[in-house]
Protein backbone atom coordinates (compact mmCIF):
# COMPACT_ATOMS: atom_id res chain seq x y z
CA UNK A 1 0.00 0.00 0.00
CA UNK A 2 2.63 2.31 0.86
CA UNK A 3 4.34 1.70 -2.81
CA UNK A 4 0.77 2.65 -4.33
CA UNK A 5 0.29 6.05 -2.52
CA UNK A 6 3.54 7.06 -3.45
CA UNK A 7 3.28 6.51 -6.86
CA UNK A 8 -0.83 8.08 -6.31
CA UNK A 9 1.19 11.24 -4.56
CA UNK A 10 3.80 11.35 -7.38
CA UNK A 11 1.41 11.54 -10.67
CA UNK A 12 -0.96 13.41 -8.88
CA UNK A 13 2.11 16.19 -7.93
CA UNK A 14 3.45 16.12 -11.41
CA UNK A 15 3.53 19.16 -13.74
CA UNK A 16 0.68 18.45 -16.60
CA UNK A 17 3.55 17.42 -19.19
CA UNK A 18 5.24 15.20 -16.65
CA UNK A 19 3.42 12.74 -15.73
CA UNK A 20 5.19 10.18 -18.22
CA UNK A 21 8.55 11.44 -16.26
CA UNK A 22 6.53 10.86 -12.50
CA UNK A 23 5.44 7.56 -13.48
CA UNK A 24 8.69 6.12 -14.35
CA UNK A 25 10.71 7.29 -11.83
CA UNK A 26 8.22 6.08 -9.24
CA UNK A 27 7.88 2.73 -10.62
CA UNK A 28 11.56 2.08 -11.17
CA UNK A 29 11.94 3.44 -7.35
CA UNK A 30 9.03 1.60 -5.80
CA UNK A 31 8.79 -1.51 -7.90
CA UNK A 32 12.26 -1.69 -9.52
CA UNK A 33 10.67 -1.62 -12.91
CA UNK A 34 13.16 -1.13 -15.97
CA UNK A 35 11.10 0.51 -18.23
CA UNK A 36 8.16 1.99 -18.53
CA UNK A 37 6.18 3.10 -21.61
CA UNK A 38 3.03 5.06 -22.20
CA UNK A 39 0.84 4.46 -25.29
CA UNK A 40 -2.05 6.69 -26.50
CA UNK A 41 -4.49 5.40 -28.63
CA UNK A 42 -4.91 7.25 -31.72
CA UNK A 43 -7.74 8.88 -33.42
CA UNK A 44 -8.24 6.45 -35.95
CA UNK A 45 -7.85 3.63 -33.27
CA UNK A 46 -5.69 1.44 -35.36
CA UNK A 47 -2.18 2.35 -33.41
CA UNK A 48 -1.21 3.12 -30.00
CA UNK A 49 0.90 6.01 -30.02
CA UNK A 50 4.11 6.36 -27.98
CA UNK A 51 4.01 9.23 -24.91
CA UNK A 52 7.63 11.14 -25.65
CA UNK A 53 9.24 14.48 -26.37
CA UNK A 54 8.29 14.62 -30.48
CA UNK A 55 9.46 13.26 -32.98
CA UNK A 56 8.73 10.27 -31.26
CA UNK A 57 11.34 7.83 -29.99
CA UNK A 58 9.53 4.96 -29.79
CA UNK A 59 7.44 3.36 -32.98
CA UNK A 60 3.62 3.20 -32.99
CA UNK A 61 2.43 -0.44 -31.87
CA UNK A 62 -0.38 -2.04 -33.48
CA UNK A 63 -4.09 -2.46 -31.54
CA UNK A 64 -5.11 -5.07 -33.57
CA UNK A 65 -1.91 -7.45 -32.96
CA UNK A 66 0.35 -6.42 -30.52
CA UNK A 67 0.87 -7.18 -26.90
CA UNK A 68 -0.32 -3.60 -25.85
CA UNK A 69 -3.16 -3.86 -28.07
CA UNK A 70 -4.39 -6.68 -26.39
CA UNK A 71 -4.81 -5.37 -23.20
CA UNK A 72 -6.34 -2.27 -24.82
CA UNK A 73 -8.86 -4.50 -26.32
CA UNK A 74 -9.42 -6.53 -23.77
CA UNK A 75 -9.39 -3.90 -21.33
CA UNK A 76 -7.33 -6.40 -18.78
CA UNK A 77 -3.74 -6.38 -17.92
CA UNK A 78 -1.70 -8.80 -20.19
CA UNK A 79 1.86 -9.87 -19.08
CA UNK A 80 4.21 -10.62 -21.52
CA UNK A 81 6.95 -12.54 -21.25
CA UNK A 82 10.36 -11.84 -21.87
CA UNK A 83 14.33 -13.27 -21.98
CA UNK A 84 16.26 -13.71 -18.25
CA UNK A 85 12.69 -13.89 -16.32
CA UNK A 86 11.53 -10.78 -17.47
CA UNK A 87 8.46 -9.82 -17.47
CA UNK A 88 6.40 -6.79 -19.57
CA UNK A 89 3.20 -6.07 -18.13
CA UNK A 90 0.45 -3.99 -20.56
CA UNK A 91 -2.04 -2.41 -18.40
CA UNK A 92 -5.16 -0.61 -19.88
CA UNK A 93 -5.55 3.40 -19.25
CA UNK A 94 -9.53 4.02 -19.15
CA UNK A 95 -11.27 6.44 -17.23
CA UNK A 96 -14.81 5.44 -16.89
CA UNK A 97 -14.89 3.10 -19.52
CA UNK A 98 -13.40 5.61 -22.13
CA UNK A 99 -9.65 3.55 -23.30
CA UNK A 100 -7.12 6.33 -23.31
CA UNK A 101 -4.10 4.08 -23.77
CA UNK A 102 -2.42 1.35 -22.55
CA UNK A 103 0.76 1.48 -19.61
CA UNK A 104 4.01 -1.07 -20.32
CA UNK A 105 6.15 -2.05 -17.28
CA UNK A 106 8.91 -3.94 -17.70
CA UNK A 107 9.82 -5.85 -14.57
CA UNK A 108 13.29 -7.99 -13.94
CA UNK A 109 10.93 -10.45 -11.91
CA UNK A 110 7.91 -12.60 -12.86
CA UNK A 111 6.34 -13.40 -9.75
CA UNK A 112 7.27 -9.96 -8.78
CA UNK A 113 4.98 -8.63 -11.71
CA UNK A 114 2.10 -11.29 -11.18
CA UNK A 115 2.00 -10.01 -7.20
CA UNK A 116 1.72 -6.69 -8.43
CA UNK A 117 -0.40 -6.60 -11.23
CA UNK A 118 -3.54 -5.51 -9.10
CA UNK A 119 -1.85 -2.76 -7.47
CA UNK A 120 -0.11 -1.92 -11.08
CA UNK A 121 -3.19 -1.61 -12.32
CA UNK A 122 -4.39 0.93 -9.90
CA UNK A 123 -1.32 3.12 -10.87
CA UNK A 124 -2.83 3.00 -14.38
CA UNK A 125 -6.23 3.80 -13.58
CA UNK A 126 -4.69 6.85 -11.41
CA UNK A 127 -2.85 7.76 -14.72
CA UNK A 128 -5.84 7.77 -16.85
CA UNK A 129 -7.31 10.29 -14.67
CA UNK A 130 -4.64 12.42 -14.52
CA UNK A 131 -3.92 13.01 -18.62
CA UNK A 132 -7.59 13.84 -19.05
CA UNK A 133 -6.89 16.44 -16.19
CA UNK A 134 -3.61 17.56 -17.40
CA UNK A 135 -4.89 17.88 -21.28
CA UNK A 136 -6.80 21.06 -19.75
CA UNK A 137 -2.92 22.59 -19.58
CA UNK A 138 -0.89 20.72 -22.04
CA UNK A 139 -1.02 19.54 -25.67
CA UNK A 140 1.41 16.48 -24.94
CA UNK A 141 -1.14 13.49 -24.69
CA UNK A 142 -3.14 15.13 -27.94
CA UNK A 143 -0.37 15.42 -29.84
CA UNK A 144 0.53 11.79 -28.92
CA UNK A 145 -2.87 10.74 -30.08
CA UNK A 146 -2.34 11.48 -34.08
CA UNK A 147 -0.67 9.46 -36.48
CA UNK A 148 -1.27 12.16 -38.85
CA UNK A 149 -2.28 15.58 -38.95
CA UNK A 150 -5.74 16.04 -38.03
CA UNK A 151 -7.77 18.80 -40.33
CA UNK A 152 -8.77 22.12 -38.93
CA UNK A 153 -12.67 20.89 -39.18
CA UNK A 154 -11.54 17.47 -37.43
CA UNK A 155 -9.40 19.11 -34.43
CA UNK A 156 -12.84 21.24 -33.39
CA UNK A 157 -14.73 17.84 -33.82
CA UNK A 158 -12.36 16.06 -31.46
CA UNK A 159 -12.43 18.71 -28.90
CA UNK A 160 -16.72 19.19 -29.24
CA UNK A 161 -16.83 15.55 -28.38
CA UNK A 162 -17.56 14.02 -24.55
CA UNK A 163 -14.89 11.32 -25.26
CA UNK A 164 -15.36 7.78 -27.19
CA UNK A 165 -16.94 5.81 -24.48
CA UNK A 166 -18.45 5.69 -21.33
CA UNK A 167 -20.07 3.00 -18.92
CA UNK A 168 -21.86 2.91 -16.01
CA UNK A 169 -23.94 -0.35 -14.77
CA UNK A 170 -27.17 0.52 -16.28
CA UNK A 171 -25.41 1.03 -19.53
CA UNK A 172 -22.07 1.33 -21.50
CA UNK A 173 -21.62 3.67 -24.67
CA UNK A 174 -18.90 3.53 -27.70
CA UNK A 175 -19.08 5.97 -30.26
CA UNK A 176 -16.29 6.50 -33.10
CA UNK A 177 -15.74 8.71 -35.97
CA UNK A 178 -14.53 7.65 -39.49
CA UNK A 179 -12.76 9.56 -41.72
CA UNK A 180 -11.05 10.27 -37.73
CA UNK A 181 -8.70 12.92 -39.67
CA UNK A 182 -10.53 14.48 -41.55
CA UNK A 183 -14.23 14.06 -40.49
CA UNK A 184 -15.92 17.60 -40.62
CA UNK A 185 -19.94 17.36 -39.71
CA UNK A 186 -20.77 14.41 -38.13
CA UNK A 187 -20.74 14.09 -34.20
CA UNK A 188 -22.09 12.39 -30.64
CA UNK A 189 -22.62 14.07 -27.24
CA UNK A 190 -24.10 12.58 -23.99
CA UNK A 191 -24.44 14.04 -20.74
CA UNK A 192 -25.49 11.74 -17.77
CA UNK A 193 -27.08 12.47 -14.44
CA UNK A 194 -27.73 10.38 -10.81
CA UNK A 195 -31.01 9.41 -13.08
CA UNK A 196 -30.89 10.36 -16.70
CA UNK A 197 -28.70 9.79 -19.70
CA UNK A 198 -29.15 12.01 -22.61
CA UNK A 199 -27.76 11.28 -25.96
CA UNK A 200 -27.29 12.98 -29.07
CA UNK A 201 -26.25 11.36 -32.65
CA UNK A 202 -25.91 14.11 -35.22
CA UNK A 203 -25.31 14.06 -39.24
CA UNK A 204 -24.12 17.21 -40.00
CA UNK A 205 -24.44 19.25 -43.40
CA UNK A 206 -21.79 20.58 -45.48
CA UNK A 207 -18.13 19.88 -46.25
CA UNK A 208 -14.95 21.01 -44.20
CA UNK A 209 -14.80 23.68 -41.64
CA UNK A 210 -18.69 25.04 -42.76
CA UNK A 211 -19.87 22.05 -41.75
CA UNK A 212 -17.81 21.96 -38.72
CA UNK A 213 -18.92 25.58 -37.33
CA UNK A 214 -22.50 24.73 -38.29
CA UNK A 215 -21.96 21.31 -36.01
CA UNK A 216 -20.15 23.45 -32.91
CA UNK A 217 -22.97 26.21 -32.99
CA UNK A 218 -25.73 23.64 -32.92
CA UNK A 219 -24.37 21.40 -30.26
CA UNK A 220 -23.46 24.30 -28.39
CA UNK A 221 -26.77 25.39 -28.36
CA UNK A 222 -28.34 21.90 -27.72
CA UNK A 223 -25.97 22.11 -24.25
CA UNK A 224 -26.48 25.71 -23.72
CA UNK A 225 -30.41 24.43 -22.93
CA UNK A 226 -29.84 21.17 -21.32
CA UNK A 227 -27.65 22.87 -18.84
CA UNK A 228 -30.58 25.34 -18.31
CA UNK A 229 -32.75 22.34 -17.26
CA UNK A 230 -35.39 22.09 -20.45
CA UNK A 231 -36.71 19.26 -21.87
CA UNK A 232 -35.03 17.72 -24.84
CA UNK A 233 -38.35 18.74 -26.74
CA UNK A 234 -37.34 22.33 -25.65
CA UNK A 235 -33.62 21.62 -26.43
CA UNK A 236 -34.22 21.02 -30.03
CA UNK A 237 -36.71 24.37 -30.60
CA UNK A 238 -33.86 26.60 -29.06
CA UNK A 239 -30.74 24.99 -30.91
CA UNK A 240 -33.47 25.32 -34.07
CA UNK A 241 -33.53 29.28 -33.35
CA UNK A 242 -29.63 29.49 -32.83
CA UNK A 243 -28.87 27.90 -36.20
CA UNK A 244 -31.54 29.31 -38.03
CA UNK A 245 -30.67 32.95 -36.50
CA UNK A 246 -27.33 32.49 -38.07
CA UNK A 247 -27.89 30.90 -41.14
CA UNK A 248 -31.51 31.65 -41.74
CA UNK A 249 -32.19 28.42 -43.35
CA UNK A 250 -29.11 28.03 -45.87
CA UNK A 251 -27.52 25.10 -43.66
CA UNK A 252 -29.46 23.03 -41.22
CA UNK A 253 -28.50 19.90 -39.15
CA UNK A 254 -30.15 16.55 -38.59
CA UNK A 255 -30.18 15.09 -35.25
CA UNK A 256 -31.48 11.93 -32.95
CA UNK A 257 -31.83 13.06 -29.01
CA UNK A 258 -32.58 10.69 -26.64
CA UNK A 259 -33.81 11.42 -22.99
CA UNK A 260 -33.33 8.01 -21.18
CA UNK A 261 -34.77 7.57 -17.41
CA UNK A 262 -31.83 5.25 -16.31
CA UNK A 263 -34.45 3.53 -13.27
CA UNK A 264 -37.06 2.41 -16.14
CA UNK A 265 -34.97 2.70 -19.65
CA UNK A 266 -38.18 4.58 -20.97
CA UNK A 267 -36.92 7.80 -23.29
CA UNK A 268 -37.93 10.71 -24.74
CA UNK A 269 -37.28 10.95 -27.77
CA UNK A 270 -36.73 13.70 -30.95
CA UNK A 271 -36.14 12.98 -34.23
CA UNK A 272 -34.54 16.03 -36.17
CA UNK A 273 -33.41 14.07 -39.15
CA UNK A 274 -31.96 11.09 -41.20
CA UNK A 275 -29.76 9.54 -38.02
CA UNK A 276 -30.81 5.86 -37.98
CA UNK A 277 -31.52 3.24 -35.51
CA UNK A 278 -30.81 0.04 -35.44
CA UNK A 279 -31.87 -2.48 -31.94
CA UNK A 280 -30.32 -5.87 -31.70
CA UNK A 281 -32.99 -7.87 -28.86
CA UNK A 282 -33.10 -11.06 -28.67
CA UNK A 283 -30.53 -12.28 -30.93
CA UNK A 284 -32.55 -9.69 -34.20
CA UNK A 285 -31.89 -6.74 -35.68
CA UNK A 286 -34.42 -4.38 -36.89
CA UNK A 287 -34.63 -0.90 -37.77
CA UNK A 288 -36.68 1.61 -34.92
CA UNK A 289 -38.54 4.32 -36.82
CA UNK A 290 -40.01 7.68 -35.34
CA UNK A 291 -42.35 10.07 -36.56
CA UNK A 292 -39.31 12.03 -38.79
CA UNK A 293 -39.37 16.06 -37.89
CA UNK A 294 -38.13 19.12 -39.36
CA UNK A 295 -34.01 19.18 -39.05
CA UNK A 296 -32.48 22.13 -36.61
CA UNK A 297 -32.11 25.28 -38.61
CA UNK A 298 -34.02 24.88 -41.35
CA UNK A 299 -37.52 27.05 -40.80
CA UNK A 300 -37.66 29.72 -37.96
CA UNK A 301 -39.28 28.57 -35.21
CA UNK A 302 -40.04 24.96 -35.54
CA UNK A 303 -42.06 22.84 -33.02
CA UNK A 304 -40.62 19.80 -31.73
CA UNK A 305 -42.84 17.01 -30.06
CA UNK A 306 -41.22 14.23 -27.82
CA UNK A 307 -42.53 10.27 -28.64
CA UNK A 308 -41.70 7.66 -26.34
CA UNK A 309 -39.24 4.86 -26.67
CA UNK A 310 -38.66 2.17 -23.95
CA UNK A 311 -35.01 0.13 -24.04
CA UNK A 312 -34.94 -3.19 -22.02
CA UNK A 313 -32.24 -4.80 -20.25
CA UNK A 314 -30.24 -7.02 -23.04
CA UNK A 315 -31.11 -4.13 -26.04
CA UNK A 316 -28.22 -3.16 -27.92
CA UNK A 317 -28.64 -0.08 -29.88
CA UNK A 318 -26.62 0.87 -32.36
CA UNK A 319 -27.20 4.73 -34.50
CA UNK A 320 -25.67 5.32 -37.53
CA UNK A 321 -25.17 8.51 -40.07
CA UNK A 322 -26.08 8.17 -43.43
CA UNK A 323 -22.23 7.99 -44.16
CA UNK A 324 -22.75 4.24 -42.68
CA UNK A 325 -25.93 3.00 -44.49
CA UNK A 326 -25.69 4.64 -47.89
CA UNK A 327 -22.03 4.42 -48.58
CA UNK A 328 -21.22 2.78 -51.97
CA UNK A 329 -19.40 -0.24 -53.11
CA UNK A 330 -17.02 0.55 -55.78
CA UNK A 331 -20.00 -0.97 -58.15
CA UNK A 332 -22.25 1.72 -57.00
CA UNK A 333 -23.63 -0.72 -54.47
CA UNK A 334 -24.71 0.81 -51.37
CA UNK A 335 -24.02 -1.09 -47.93
CA UNK A 336 -27.77 -1.05 -47.03
CA UNK A 337 -29.55 -1.89 -43.90
CA UNK A 338 -29.41 -5.78 -44.71
CA UNK A 339 -25.43 -5.47 -44.58
CA UNK A 340 -25.50 -3.15 -41.47
CA UNK A 341 -27.64 -5.32 -39.98
CA UNK A 342 -25.53 -8.43 -40.43
CA UNK A 343 -22.41 -6.72 -39.12
CA UNK A 344 -24.29 -5.74 -35.92
CA UNK A 345 -25.54 -9.70 -35.77
CA UNK A 346 -21.57 -10.40 -36.39
CA UNK A 347 -20.10 -8.10 -33.49
CA UNK A 348 -22.84 -9.37 -30.74
CA UNK A 349 -20.17 -10.45 -28.55
CA UNK A 350 -18.20 -7.71 -28.51
CA UNK A 351 -18.28 -4.70 -26.13
CA UNK A 352 -20.15 -1.77 -26.53
CA UNK A 353 -16.72 0.80 -26.77
CA UNK A 354 -15.06 -1.88 -29.84
CA UNK A 355 -18.60 -2.07 -32.05
CA UNK A 356 -18.28 1.29 -33.68
CA UNK A 357 -14.57 0.57 -35.00
CA UNK A 358 -15.17 -3.03 -35.91
CA UNK A 359 -18.39 -2.22 -37.56
CA UNK A 360 -16.35 1.03 -39.20
CA UNK A 361 -13.88 -1.93 -40.17
CA UNK A 362 -16.64 -3.48 -42.46
CA UNK A 363 -17.16 -0.81 -44.16
CA UNK A 364 -14.25 0.12 -45.34
CA UNK A 365 -13.94 -3.41 -46.80
CA UNK A 366 -17.41 -2.31 -48.71
CA UNK A 367 -16.23 0.82 -49.83
CA UNK A 368 -12.81 -0.44 -51.08
CA UNK A 369 -9.79 2.02 -51.23
CA UNK A 370 -11.83 4.88 -52.54
CA UNK A 371 -11.85 7.79 -49.56
CA UNK A 372 -14.77 8.18 -48.01
CA UNK A 373 -17.06 10.58 -49.97
CA UNK A 374 -19.37 11.77 -46.48
CA UNK A 375 -18.41 11.18 -42.86
CA UNK A 376 -19.50 7.62 -41.26
CA UNK A 377 -20.69 7.77 -37.26
CA UNK A 378 -21.15 4.88 -35.62
CA UNK A 379 -22.57 4.90 -31.50
CA UNK A 380 -22.89 1.66 -29.89
CA UNK A 381 -25.13 1.66 -26.34
CA UNK A 382 -25.92 -1.39 -24.77
CA UNK A 383 -28.52 -0.94 -22.27
CA UNK A 384 -28.50 -3.03 -19.30
CA UNK A 385 -30.95 -1.47 -16.61
CA UNK A 386 -30.39 -0.87 -13.32
CA UNK A 387 -29.61 -3.08 -10.78
CA UNK A 388 -32.01 -4.48 -8.82
CA UNK A 389 -31.00 -4.73 -4.98
CA UNK A 390 -32.95 -6.64 -2.37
Amino acid sequence: MKRFLAAERALRTAAPHELLDAARAVLIEQYGATDVELFMADYGLSVLQPVSVLPHTLEPVSVHNSPAGRAFGSQKPYREEGRNGRTRLHLPVSVRGDRLGVLSITLSDGDAAQRWEPELAAIADVLGHEVIVAERDTDVYLQARRKDRLTLAAEMQWQLLPGRACSRPEYELGAQLEPAYAIFGDNFDWSATADHLMLYVTNGMGEGIEASLLTNLAINALRNARRAGLSIADQAALADQAVYAHYRGRCYLSVLMFDFDLATGRASVVDAGSPQLLRLRDGSVERVDFDAQLPLGMFEETDYIAQDFHAEPGDRLVFVSDGVHAVASPRGEAYGEAALARAIHATRLLPAAEVPRAILRELTGHRGETLPADDALIVCLDWHGRPQFD
